[in-house]
């Protein structure tokens, strides 16, 4: 068996990396020197491929310039369109196409589950729905397509939650805001388990939200990380504060979505890390025992 997989050198495709080849398969990376290389480079790449998982994009954390924009929307649309137009060309293109989004095409307002189709209208969600509209753009009589909307991706080696901690260490852990914004999340080893069970134990197609099951605002949210850390959380970052640093991009810091992944829990998916709590507990060990 082999697999592809398009943002290989992040940290959730180097976890990938490892538990597909942990199952057995043979994996290939895309890098963006591969992408620039030519459609017929990229479906020398894919010969004999099972499955291709698309997860490649620029991280959407900082400040959004003109470029930083461009940047973040090209490396996601553009990249699906052309692994898309590379699979279509081929006789024997992969079984299955798992392509990522996120959870930013949904509103503030609304409880969301994959059958929602109350979005949202900035630039994530406009970014979320074109990056979905080139995924489905794939030939369906000759490969299945499943898209997967990310929430915040919890993990010790990057992301987020990475960045998040450090002044929790300094006693300097703070809500954002109000602390009412929902923080729809998921722990590294459930993303990669969804994904690897998607291949290799294929669903039905079409869209998964990919969040834990349970949901918490920004205040819950803050709390909990505060306590696995053994830290104070006693501060508030003012919202007029993030619009000034980030600009445009404080949407992702101060705007959530209600989101349940109704679909994995209709397949019998079993969540490693159902609560924040436990999650924690992998990444940092048990506050009781420190």
């Amino acid at each position: 068996m082999k697999v592809a997989i398009c943002g290989i050198s992040g940290f959730i495709g180097s976890s990938l990396k490892e538990a597909f080849e942990a199952e057995g398969y043979i994996v290939v990376g895309i890098s963006r020197v591969d992408l620039s290389s030519g459609l017929e480079h990229l479906r020398e790449l894919l010969r004999d491929a099972n499955a291709l998982v698309n997860i490649a994009g620029a991280p959407i954390a900082g400040r959004w310039t003109k470029a930083r924009k461009e940047e973040i929307y090209n490396s996601r649309i553009e990249t699906t369109r052309k692994l898309v137009e590379a699979m279509n060309g081929m006789a024997s293109p992969p079984q299955d196409f798992i392509s990522a989004s996120a959870v930013g095409i949904y509103d503030e307002i609304n409880v969301h589950d994959e059958f929602s189709l109350n979005y949202a209208s900035g630039f994530l969600a406009r970014i979320c729905r074109d990056w979905e509209r080139e995924a489905l753009k794939v030939n369906p009589t000759q490969t299945r397509l499943s898209i997967f909307r990310l929430g915040v991706v919890l993990s010790g080696r990057g992301g987020a939650l990475k960045k998040m901690i450090m002044p929790f260490k300094f006693g300097f852990g703070a809500k954002i805001g109000s602390g009412e914004a929902f923080m729809p999340w998921i722990h590294i080893d459930d993303v990669v388990k969804a994904i690897v069970e998607g291949v290799s134990s294929p669903r039905a197609s079409g869209v998964y939200n990919l969040v834990a099951p349970e949901i918490l605002t920004n205040r819950e949210f803050t709390a909990v990380l505060a306590k696995s850390l053994g830290r104070p959380a006693i501060f508030t970052l003012p919202s007029k504060l993030i619009r000034l640093l980030f600009g445009e991009g404080a949407g992702l810091i101060l705007d959530g979505q209600q989101v349940i992944p109704q679909r994995l829990l209709a397949d019998g998916f079993e969540f490693t890390y159902p609560t924040l709590v436990l999650a924690l507990e992998k990444e940092f060990g048990s506050a009781k025992s420190r």
